[in-house]
C-alpha cells in the first residue's frame, strides 16, 4: 500500500480515478505515492436485483440507501482509517482541513446517492461528514474526487519543487495574487494593448514580493470579505 490510500464505497466505482488518474496526480498514482481501491456497494446486496436503497420511514420523496448494505462493504475493507462521508449538510472542506487528511494514512470515503443514507450506519461508525460547498449534486463521487485532489497534490512528491505552499490562495486567509507571463506585452481580440506590471520585469524581489501581498489583500477584500475579516483580525 502506498503512503497515502483511499478506499471509496460507491455505487459506481469506474467513476474512479478519473480525472485524478491524469496531470500530476496521474504520474503520482503510477509512482505509488497515492492509491485507490473501489468497493461497488451493490456487490453486498444479497437480493435478486441487486437493490440497495428503499423508501424512507415516515414518507418523502426518493430513496435512502440501506445502512446493513453499506455495512457489509464497509466491513470488507480490512484497514478503514479515517471515514468521510459526503454530504452538503457537512462541514465545509477548506484548506487546512485538506491538509489534516493528507496526514492520514488511509481514508475510507462513503459516496451517498438518491436521498441520501440511512443515519444509523454514520452512527454505528463515526463517520464524518464533508461538504464541498453550499450546493447539492446527484452523488457523492464528484466530490470525493475534489476532496481526495485538494489532499494528493500536498502529498510529498507530487508538485515538485517549484511550489510555494505558503503564496497559495488560503494558505494565510489570503487568496493569490495574479500571474503574467511571457510575451510582456500582448494585444488583445478588441485590439486592447494589456502590459504585464512593470513591477514583475524591475528585478527588485522585495518590491515584487510587496506588491503580491497587496495585490492578495485587494483581492481578498473584494472577493472574500469573510476571509478579509479573519485575515485582518489574526494580522500582527
Amino acid at each position: 500500500m502506498s503512503n497515502w490510500h483511499v478506499n471509496l464505497l460507491t455505487l459506481f466505482p469506474e467513476m474512479f480515478p478519473g480525472t485524478l488518474g491524469m496531470s500530476l496526480s496521474g504520474k503520482a498514482l503510477d509512482k505509488d505515492i497515492w492509491s485507490y481501491n473501489s468497493i461497488n456497494i451493490r456487490d453486498f446486496s444479497s437480493g435478486v436485483h441487486k437493490s440497495v436503497d428503499d423508501t424512507p420511514f415516515g414518507g418523502g420523496a426518493g430513496m435512502v440507501m440501506r445502512a446493513d448494505i453499506i455495512e457489509s462493504a464497509l466491513l470488507s475493507i480490512p484497514n478503514q482509517g479515517r471515514k468521510i462521508y459526503m454530504s452538503p449538510r457537512g462541514k465545509t472542506l477548506n484548506q487546512n482541513m485538506a491538509q489534516e487528511l493528507a496526514n492520514e494514512k488511509v481514508l475510507t470515503i462513503l459516496c451517498g446517492r438518491y436521498e441520501g443514507v440511512d443515519q444509523r450506519v454514520l452512527d454505528a461508525h463515526n463517520f464524518e461528514e464533508v461538504s464541498i460547498g453550499d450546493y447539492v449534486l446527484s452523488g457523492g463521487e464528484p466530490a470525493a474526487i475534489i476532496l481526495m485532489d485538494s489532499c494528493i497534490r500536498l502529498l510529498s512528491g507530487v508538485m515538485g519543487n517549484n511550489t510555494t505552499p505558503d503564496e497559495e490562495s488560503f494558505s494565510n486567509d489570503l487568496l493569490e495574487y495574479p500571474h503574467y507571463t511571457k510575451p510582456a506585452k500582448w494585444v488583445d481580440s478588441n485590439g486592447v494593448e494589456r502590459i504585464v506590471p512593470q513591477i514583475l520585469t524591475s528585478g527588485h524581489h522585495k518590491n515584487i514580493e510587496k506588491w503580491r501581498l497587496e495585490q492578495s489583500e485587494d483581492i481578498t477584500k473584494r472577493n472574500r470579505p469573510d476571509l478579509w475579516h479573519k485575515y485582518i483580525a489574526e494580522k500582527p
